[in-house]
């Protein structure tokens, strides 16, 4: 299979290029090439199969179409995978056989090479299995050095002749054809045989030689004609899903999935129509037991045979025998799981029917009678082979003369295709106008989702935008309230000086901060740092001292203060600590600390004091701790001794 799409340029200038893709059901070659080497490339290799998603990718009229469509070798044909008429875009029709699909050229040229292997689309045909052989003078009657009349009885003798040779050849091979001749002076000025045959069959070839010119070519149709792959399988599987959509699916004699039809409205003759054009069902099948009496009757329409399984079968089963396959919905994959459940109870049958079917023997043929009718493999076989040769006996070929009446049927039969064919550019305009409509609103779609996001993006920075400008005001408002601290601070400076103003030390300025805290305890030391710090050489004062240990004291020592006042008693625990940390401490009582607020002074001479008296205290403790210490020795000396 060729897959082909339009890489660059257009198909209307003179120089498009073509993505192609040459699949053989396993493996896949890519190429770029020019109009002219896909030409070549085709007459060379005459794949199967040379598949588009539109035809007028190839040609950009009817006339060139029909052209290219002659030039293609005898046995490549041009198919349309997205459809006849009115094709649908690739995109959904490769979703629903499961096969990849992409924007790009190469991928879209892969989509249509797989989707041909697996018959989908329509063969695009522009000639009828008719070829038109022509036989006519090869030279004007008018010239010539002889005399008029024997010259002119010479050439029409001679193209009777020949036009007799053509006719006993055609005889010899058994082709049926039609005899339309112009009786001349002297013979025939011409003679058309229409054979009802290929080119390829056609025993004689196109010449020219002296007076007479021999001419073939297929009959062209008068219209373009879309005829549908599936028709090539005509042996199928049916599986069918019955309910308010209706759901069909069609499995050939290999377990693949040919086609797949689910529809709300179409009755049951347009069903089966629809099922006779696509194939001719060996064996109807339900995903349930028993068989509805809508699948039944459509068995008995195609007088075929009936497959059910032993219990309904279950949804993930469904689910994964459809894996592979692509599907439109839950209708679609029961009824393709019915028709490929029916193939799996048949695979085996079938396989070994197939090794004992002769080469010369149609396959689906007896498939069809042993699956169907349950009949015996070897007996259908010999009756096929003894049909055949009955068949051959009683060929006979017989040439006769259309009546006038059945001239001028033909006639009319041909007028019809061809209103019949303006009526298809017609509805092919149609449907590229309708693509292109669609194309329009996806883009229209994309566009919108595009300004949707902006939107969405605008929305996002104008709510960043008030989040910014909401925490800038609280910024300034806090900023106002530090000032207003900082100018309530400095008016309550001024008054607590004011009020004291009668002491004599205030004035002189023998005074020394003090830092209050609550309690010695953790928090309220954590509490007191956060809010306005401890430093080292800091006077700091506990308005209640108790509830302090060794954990506490140490906390207070990495602080390094320089006096501690202690209001009340504290523990022994953390009184060693500041010991032998070294922070002088003492009782509050013997300073006059003054507080307002979180301000709080006391005298530097009492500070002072409390620091001597701390300093006697060590040192009477460190002689009390010599003297221990001496006793003990002496006493463990004593012990010893004794």
């Amino acid at each position: 299979m060729f897959g082909v799409d339009v890489q660059s340029g257009d198909v209307r200038g003179d120089a498009p290029s073509y993505a192609l893709v040459v699949y053989d059901g396993d493996d896949i070659e890519r190429d770029v090439v020019s109009r002219r080497k896909l030409r070549r490339l085709v007459e060379d290799a005459e794949p199967d199969l040379l598949a588009t998603d539109n035809m007028y990718e190839l040609a950009a009229d009817k006339d060139q179409l029909v052209h290219f469509l002659r030039g293609l070798p005898a046995e490549t044909k041009l198919v349309q995978v997205t459809g006849d008429e009115r094709p649908e875009p690739l995109s959904r029709v490769a979703k629903r056989h499961g096969v990849p699909y992409g924007k790009p050229a190469m991928e879209e040229a892969e989509a249509a090479a797989r989707l041909a292997a697996r018959n989908v689309g329509y063969e695009v045909s522009a000639f009828t299995n008719e070829t038109e052989i022509k036989v006519s003078r090869g030279r004007s009657t008018g010239k010539g050095g002889w005399s008029s009349d024997r010259y002119t009885r010479r050439i029409h003798g001679n193209v009777k002749t020949d036009a007799r040779d053509i006719a006993s050849k055609l005889d010899d091979a058994g082709l049926d054809y039609e005899m339309d001749e112009t009786e001349k002076y002297g013979g025939f000025s011409n003679a058309v045989f229409t054979v009802q045959a290929r080119m390829e069959d056609i025993p004689v070839s196109s010449r020219r030689s002296g007076d007479t010119r021999v001419e073939i070519e297929p009959v062209r149709r008068d219209g373009i004609e879309f005829v549908p792959l599936a028709r090539r399988r005509d042996r199928v599987f049916v599986g069918i899903d019955p309910g308010t959509t209706t759901a069909v699916a069609l499995v050939d004699f290999d377990g693949r999935v040919l086609d797949v039809l689910s529809t709300r409205t179409a009755d049951t003759a347009d069903v089966v129509e629809w099922i006779i054009e696509h194939g001719r069902p060996v064996l109807v099948a339900a995903d349930v037991t028993p068989m509805p009496e809508t699948v039944d009757s459509f068995r008995r329409t195609f007088d075929a045979a009936g497959w059910e399984p032993d219990t309904d079968l279950p949804v993930d089963e469904k689910q994964h025998r459809t894996r592979e396959e692509g599907y439109e919905n839950d209708h679609e994959r029961d009824a393709m799981a019915a028709a490929l459940f029916a193939y799996d109870a048949h695979e085996t049958q079938i396989r070994r029917v197939t090794e004992q079917i002769p080469p010369q023997v149609d396959r689906g043929d007896v498939l069809a009678r042993v699956v169907g009718n349950d009949e015996h493999v070897q007996a259908v076989v010999d009756d096929l082979t003894a049909t055949e040769e009955t068949e051959a006996e009683e060929t006979e070929h017989e040439v006769r003369e259309l009546s006038e009446e059945e001239k001028r049927i033909r006639d009319l039969e041909r007028q019809v295709e061809r209103l019949g064919d303006h009526v298809e550019e017609l509805e092919a305009e149609l449907a590229e106008k309708e693509a292109e409509i669609e194309e329009y609103e996806s883009e229209l779609s994309d566009a919108r989702r595009e300004e949707r996001e902006r939107a969405r993006e605008r929305r996002e920075v104008t709510k960043l935008e008030w989040e910014n400008s909401r925490l800038e005001d609280e910024l300034d408002a806090e900023r106002e309230r530090a000032d207003e601290l900082e100018s309530k601070l400095a008016r309550l400076k001024d008054l607590w000086k004011l009020d004291h103003s009668n002491f004599a030390d205030v004035n002189s300025g023998n005074l020394v901060a003090v830092k209050p805290v609550a309690q010695f305890t953790r928090d309220a030391i954590d509490s007191t740092v956060e809010e306005y710090g401890i430093a080292a050489g800091d006077v700091v004062y506990f308005r209640d001292a108790s509830g302090a240990g060794r954990a506490t004291a140490e906390l207070l020592a990495d602080h390094d203060p320089r006096v501690v006042l202690l209001s009340g008693s504290t523990s022994d625990a953390a009184r060693d600590v500041l010991y032998e940390e070294d922070v002088a401490f003492g009782p509050a009582e013997d300073v006059r600390i003054r507080e307002i607020d979180e301000l709080a002074i006391a005298s530097e001479d009492a500070v002072e004091a409390v620091e001597a008296d701390y300093r006697e205290r060590v040192e009477e403790r460190e002689q009390e701790q010599n003297e221990a210490m001496v006793d003990q020795i002496i006493s463990e000396h004593r012990a010893d001794r004794d």
